[in-house]
C-alpha cells in the first residue's frame, strides 16, 4: 500500500476501535470520541483546558443532532485539524 492508503486504512481502524466499545459501532458516544481524542491526539488535548470546551467540540462535529459522531463528522474534524497544522506549519517555514 502506498503511504496515503496506509494513512487512510489507519483513520478508518482508529475510528473503529474506539466506536465498538460501547453500543453502535459505526458511531462514537461523546466518551468514546473523548477518549479517543485523549489516546490518539494527546498534542492537541494539552490544549483543552476544560469539559466545556470538549462539549462544544462534540456539539460541533454532531451535524445530523444524534448525539454522536459517526465516520464523516469524525472525518470532517480530522480534515480541519489537518489543514490547521498543515497552514500552522507552512506559516513556520517563512
Amino acid at each position: 500500500m502506498t503511504d496515503l492508503e496506509t494513512s487512510m486504512a489507519t483513520i478508518i481502524a482508529v475510528f473503529q476501535k474506539y466506536s465498538e466499545r460501547e453500543g453502535d459501532r459505526h458511531k462514537l458516544k461523546k466518551s468514546e470520541l473523548k477518549e479517543l481524542l485523549q489516546e490518539e491526539l494527546p498534542g492537541l488535548m494539552a490544549h483543552v483546558k476544560d469539559q466545556a470546551s470538549l462539549d462544544s467540540l462534540m456539539e460541533g462535529l454532531d451535524t445530523d443532532g444524534d448525539s454522536e459522531c459517526d465516520f464523516q463528522e469524525f472525518m470532517t474534524f480530522i480534515s480541519i485539524v489537518t489543514v490547521c497544522c498543515h497552514d500552522f506549519f507552512a506559516h513556520e517555514d517563512e
